[in-house]
């Protein structure tokens, strides 16, 4: 998972870790990059907006690399431009913030149910 919002990375890499998903998170996109290992994610949860820097971009730079894993985008400045622009990069599944517990463990489960 990857979000400039520390307290959104916490909250949500304890509630995957809480229904059974090993979370790694990411503050950027470049710590993401350099980390690698995607091949042993079962899906990615992206912020649309990196402080400067754009998950959808991000995604298209991993998709032009090779990487299949599904994407799923959060974020808290939904637009209809972003809405466009995330579905045409290819992502899983699109939710913007705030988004119920529920709605995320189930966003998440559909699309890692996608890439087994």
């Amino acid at each position: 998972m990857v979000d400039d919002d520390s307290s959104m990375r916490r909250s949500m890499e304890r509630l995957l870790r809480n229904h059974g998903f090993t979370a790694v998170v990411f503050e950027s996109a470049g710590a993401l990059l350099s980390h690698g290992h995607l091949e042993d994610a079962c899906c990615l949860v992206l912020d649309v907006n990196l402080n400067g820097e754009s998950g959808i971009a991000l995604r298209r730079k991993l998709a032009s690399d090779g990487a299949k894993v599904p994407v799923v985008y959060i974020t808290g400045n939904d637009s209809q431009a972003n809405q466009a622009a995330a579905i045409d990069s290819g992502c899983a599944a699109y939710l913007s913030k705030p988004f119920a517990a529920s709605e995320l463990i189930a966003t998440v489960e559909r699309a890692c149910a996608k890439s087994a």
